[in-house]
């Protein structure tokens, strides 16, 4: 592999587009257990919905957490006190569940849309601001 070609690649897994894609891949993996889990623990137990949902928010943030520092912020900031970064993350993962059930009240209790319609801005809101929360404060 020549020296350009080396460079190149260095410089386009630093980059916060790298990052962001990095991230969208991790978070579509994240959301999908997540989902898988609640789907499997509410069809084959007695668990009560929102204990179900609760035990997949719980674990989607523990591995969320190991693959976004690992993977998806390789490289970016610094990495010296990981009680702070680890907080810091619970921090934005707890905003990002905010966001969600803001953006499902609002629009379903709010303004009587349809339950689908809270799905655009969790798709496309919440990503965004947790991303940038990440990148500027949780992994810096």
């Amino acid at each position: 592999m020549s020296e350009l070609t080396r460079a190149w690649q260095g410089l386009r897994a630093n980059t916060m587009l790298g990052q962001l894609v990095r991230y969208a891949i991790t978070g579509g993996f994240v959301t999908v257990l997540g989902a898988g889990l609640y789907a499997v623990l509410v069809e084959t137990t007695p668990m009560h919905e929102q204990i179900a949902v609760f035990a997949a928010y719980v674990l989607c943030v523990a591995i969320g957490y190991v693959l976004h520092s690992r993977w998806s912020f390789r490289g970016h900031g610094a990495r010296g006190n990981a009680a702070a970064t680890t907080s810091r993350f619970v921090v934005v993962s707890l905003v990002s569940y905010g966001l969600n059930a803001f953006f499902t009240w609002a629009m379903v209790r709010g303004m009587d849309l349809p339950r689908w319609s809270p799905v655009l801005p969790i798709l496309f809101v919440t990503p965004l601001a947790t991303f940038a929360l990440n990148r500027h404060w949780v992994f810096r």
